[in-house]
């Protein structure tokens, strides 16, 4: 069994995520050991990316170039800016 770890937080934060866990039918805990098992790295998203580029261009051939690339991340961080919008 891993030892157990004291971390500061505000209490509003705290009260927060045991809101949550307790509506997912979880300890805080409990909840927290799940979330920290779901969150990727920025080094984790990086190799999943690029797992995921290779794998598309392995199945049909298609490989964007590093301007079409930042083009539909543009295109998409519109339509999300547009979408969420008040």
């Amino acid at each position: 069994m891993t030892a157990d770890a004291n971390i500061r937080i505000p209490r509003e934060t705290k009260d927060r995520l045991a809101a949550v866990a307790a509506a997912e039918g979880l300890s805080l805990r409990a909840f927290l050991a799940r979330l920290a098992q779901m969150l990727l790295t920025p080094a984790e998203r990086a190799e999943r990316a690029e797992k995921a580029r290779a794998a598309l261009h392995d199945w049909n051939g298609y490989a964007l170039t590093p301007a079409e690339e930042r083009d539909l991340d543009r295109e998409l961080d519109r339509r999300l800016a547009r979408a969420t919008a008040p």
